[in-house]
């Protein structure tokens, strides 16, 4: 094969690949995926959880009522409650912000030791101190939430919790592949996590990328 046609072929295989591309929602966390709009936007992620959370909320959460806020907490580490990351910090801001775009009164809270979500028969409650100041505030729910890391995906979940009775009022769970931009955002986790293996390469990554 001549050194042109060399040179021509990955642009060939990704002209023929374009329409199955569209099928797929995810490339397997390759590095097509940010060619493709793939990245992860936090704004929106966040907009995205608040509309679910409040979409699937049972019973529905009551808006324009400053007497009864919504508290939003740091997302953390699934196995390391005691610390938060830019990202946890980060995506907090971003559904707050959403939550005032949507008419409902907002306080954050910042991570304490004493405000973390607590294991109790292998799920995550709110901690005691946590509790007593949504009742102190009279909030109506709780956002909660944490992620984990496995093999640059990043699983999220996030809980709406009524503190009166520690009930699940709505929930949403993401599954996402970490971009540079999001990978920095967790680099304080991962200077003590251990390294992370790189991605799968996918069968079209290995045509276009011998």
């Amino acid at each position: 094969m001549s050194m042109r046609h060399r040179s021509a072929l990955p642009l060939v295989l990704l002209l023929l690949a374009l329409p199955l591309l569209g099928a797929c929602s995810r490339l397997n966390c390759t590095r097509l995926e940010p060619l493709l709009g793939a990245d992860v936007n936090l704004v929106r992620l966040g907009s995205t959880i608040t509309d679910t959370l409040v979409e699937k909320s049972f019973p529905p959460l009551m808006p324009r009522n400053p007497e009864q806020p919504i508290l939003t907490t740091t997302l953390v580490h699934i196995n390391r409650l005691d610390k938060t990351s830019q990202f946890g910090r980060t995506l907090q801001s971003h559904v707050s912000s959403r939550f005032v775009e949507l008419g409902y009164g907002v306080k954050e809270l910042q991570l304490r030791k004493s405000l973390l979500l607590k294991e109790h028969q292998g799920e995550f409650m709110l901690s005691r101190d946590l509790s007593l100041i949504a009742e102190e505030h009279h909030a109506q729910a709780v956002v909660v939430g944490t992620y984990s890391v496995a093999n640059r995906i990043l699983y999220l979940s996030l809980r709406l919790v009524r503190p009166s009775d520690r009930s699940v009022l709505a929930t949403y769970d993401e599954r996402l592949c970490l971009d540079e931009n999001t990978l920095q955002l967790l680099g304080l986790q991962y200077e003590e996590l251990e390294e992370l293996p790189a991605p799968r390469r996918s069968l079209l990554n290995r045509l276009l990328y011998w």
